[in-house]
């Protein structure tokens, strides 16, 4: 017979397993030293646009590990590598908090003469040619865009807005998102969507010529 300890140890580590296929972690910045600045490791810029500075830096805010994004009239864009990853039958349901403090100037993702945000987060699914043929899907905090709002972009057609939350009446508050991706993408193409290969977070205060300022705290896609 098993000794109690063993089947204490087989219960632990089958409850770790189950955990483990209940939630996939992004991102939670905890293996990363506050004061980090720049693109964080494990993630890279690879942006092809505009002069993005990459005003990261890895902080402690409210009593959470999040990074904090700064943009002053430019564009910053970083993303991980998630292929494998994320099995999205099992976890569908993308979670992040988040927290913004300065809403780009008359931003307004519905004109590509204001299409800023202070906080994007967007999940690609890579399709050859990716210029063209990717499809992504952008969750945004937009600073006039009605909340609930999709929106196709009108700077390229790979992408696609959800308007998460809109205007600053939850400035300065750390809040918590949830949205079935596979919801949003069978909305937005009208099928099934493969396993996603891609997450970015960005910020912008380019096409305003303003500012912006935003955090993300912890990314993971979880079960229902």
């Amino acid at each position: 017979m098993l000794s109690r300890t063993v089947v204490l140890a087989l219960s632990l580590l089958l409850a770790v397993v189950a955990w483990a296929a209940d939630l996939a972690v992004v991102e939670d910045w905890t293996r990363l030293a506050v004061g980090a600045k720049g693109i964080p490791d494990d993630w890279k810029g690879g942006q092809t646009w505009g002069f993005p500075k990459h005003d990261f830096t890895v902080a402690n805010d409210d009593g959470r590990r999040a990074l904090h994004l700064q943009s002053a009239d430019e564009s910053s864009t970083v993303s991980k590598d998630i292929k494998g990853k994320v099995k999205l039958k099992e976890t569908p349901i993308l979670e992040w908090s988040w927290k913004v403090v300065t809403l780009p100037k008359g931003a307004d993702s519905r004109s590509k003469y204001t299409d800023d945000q202070a906080a994007q987060l967007y999940v690609t699914w890579p399709r050859f040619p990716q210029a063209v043929r990717s499809r992504i899907i952008g969750y945004i905090w937009d600073t006039t865009a009605p909340q609930g709002l999709f929106v196709q972009s009108e700077k390229t057609s790979t992408v696609t807005y959800v308007v998460v939350r809109s205007g600053p009446g939850e400035l300065g508050k750390w809040l918590t998102e949830r949205r079935n991706v596979v919801e949003d993408y069978r909305k937005i193409y009208g099928e099934e969507p493969d396993n996603p290969g891609v997450v970015s977070i960005a910020i912008d205060s380019d096409d305003t010529h303003s500012t912006a300022e935003s955090f993300f705290g912890a990314i993971v896609f979880r079960k229902p």
